[in-house]
């Protein structure tokens, strides 16, 4: 299997307070799986107090991972997939749309790229910011 892959980092501010609750967190993390065409192994999520929230969804293809800080609307989202079926791109744009997010700075790393078979690995990586929603 070829290792190169895409690893989102996004920050999403202004979310709702759905950010909260660890069980809809956990079905719009493996939702978010689901559609960026991975599969799924392990899943596991934890509420921290007072009603933080962090959960990993497990891949063959890598990861997805969460944490929330519903007091300031805040969410630290990291999609990392490897394989030419993978989408998560896809996976990205769910989450933030189930937490209503306002505003976002998403970093995209391409990760284990290699010029001339030599096993040795680099990324590259682009940054940008969003708004999503506007304030009424």
């Amino acid at each position: 299997m070829n290792p190169k892959g895409v690893h989102f980092i996004v920050e999403a501010s202004g979310c709702s307070s759905v950010i909260g609750e660890v069980d809809r967190m956990q079905e719009i993390l493996v939702e978010s799986a689901r559609r960026a065409n991975a599969q799924i192994w392990a899943v596991s999520f934890h509420r921290f107090p007072p009603n933080g929230v962090s959960g990993v969804v497990v891949i063959s293809e890598s990861h997805l991972s969460v944490h929330t800080w519903p007091e300031v609307g805040y969410v630290a989202l990291d999609i990392y997939t490897c394989g030419s079926e993978s989408l998560p791109e896809k996976a990205v744009d769910y989450v933030l749309e189930m937490v209503e997010a306002k505003h976002t700075h998403v970093t995209e790393i391409t990760r284990g790229l290699e010029d001339n078979g030599d096993h040795e690995f680099y990324h590259s990586l682009i940054t940008w910011e969003e708004v999503l929603k506007e304030d009424k």
